[in-house]
């Protein structure tokens, strides 16, 4: 395979096997600062090190805006999330061969996929989210990652059966790509929030309200092409500053209705430290018809 030349980063080298043309299908290859198919649809590095492969016509739903996406990093990189990162870590290992490939499908910041490449030491990882703002540090957010630009609601710009570990981390759920893209041993892994997720802060906050029903939901998205093998649930405390609550409600789709002065006026008159309930499922599916671990294939 031929080497990246300067300003396609060094996970391309692998990831190249893995990614497609998204307007043909035909396999990538780097030039420059661009990657360019055999049709000559040519995709540009931007200076933050990700690929913008959404255009050519695609467009994407709204995404993170920029204070949205500084307020996840702030949040992120205090800890409070560090045991949900850890539980991802830990079932990664399990679940990725050891030369695998990881597709993160809304990858954000890269926080997660940087988690579990971390526990398996040589695979890859690629991250997909239609934020450039998001991507500009997922790019960076481990040396064996790569990022992009995509929409996850539509077709992935990947090849058939190509990762062996797809993350689903507070993101939309498109089962179908999921499916598609998996090996027959391979694994889908979601985080969703519980109920109890933020309890005390929801009402105070005007935060967005979970529904009892997203585990049911998330079953439904996923019927006819995945079999549920486990599920596990993470809670603990959190003490919250007011600026860890400010950028917790910031950092979310409740961002796009919160006036900033009155959630500060709010988050004054809770009084700091706040406790505050951190509550997750984590869930693994395997495809269906295709249930083989990945020690098998």
């Amino acid at each position: 395979m031929p080497e990246p030349a300067a300003g396609v980063r060094t996970p391309w080298i692998r990831l190249l096997d893995v990614v497609r043309c998204p307007l043909c299908g035909q396999r990538l290859a780097p030039e420059g600062r661009t990657l360019r198919c055999p049709q000559r649809h040519t995709f540009d590095t931007a200076k933050q090190g990700y690929i913008g492969l959404l255009g050519g016509g695609k467009r994407a739903a709204p995404a993170d805006s920029a204070d949205m996406v500084r307020a996840r990093a702030d949040f992120l990189d205090a800890g409070h999330y560090a045991p949900l990162a850890t539980a991802l870590a830990d079932a990664a290992r399990e679940l990725c061969p050891a030369r695998g490939t990881v597709l993160d499908a809304g990858a954000g910041t890269g926080h997660y996929l940087a988690a579990v490449l971390d526990a398996v030491p040589e695979a890859v990882g690629l991250g997909l989210d239609a934020s450039v703002y998001a991507l500009r540090r997922a790019a960076r957010a481990h040396d064996r990652a790569g990022a992009a630009s995509w929409d996850v609601w539509q077709p992935f710009p990947l090849r058939d059966a190509a990762v062996d570990l797809v993350l689903n981390v507070f993101a939309p759920r498109n089962g179908a790509e999921f499916r598609r893209v998996l090996r027959p041993s391979g694994a889908l892994l979601v985080v969703t929030p519980t109920v109890r997720h933020l309890a005390e802060l929801r009402g105070e906050l005007g935060l967005l309200e979970i529904d009892p029903a997203k585990e049911e939901r998330l079953q439904r998205t996923l019927e006819d092409r995945f079999v549920p093998e486990s599920s596990t649930q993470l809670e603990y405390a959190m003490r919250l500053s007011a600026q860890d609550i400010e950028n917790l409600a910031l950092m979310g789709p409740a961002a796009h209705h919160l006036d900033a002065g009155e959630l500060r006026e709010r988050v004054a008159a809770l009084g700091e430290p706040r406790a505050v309930t951190a509550s997750f499922t984590l869930s693994v599916h395997r495809p269906a018809g295709r249930t083989a671990r990945a020690g098998d294939s």
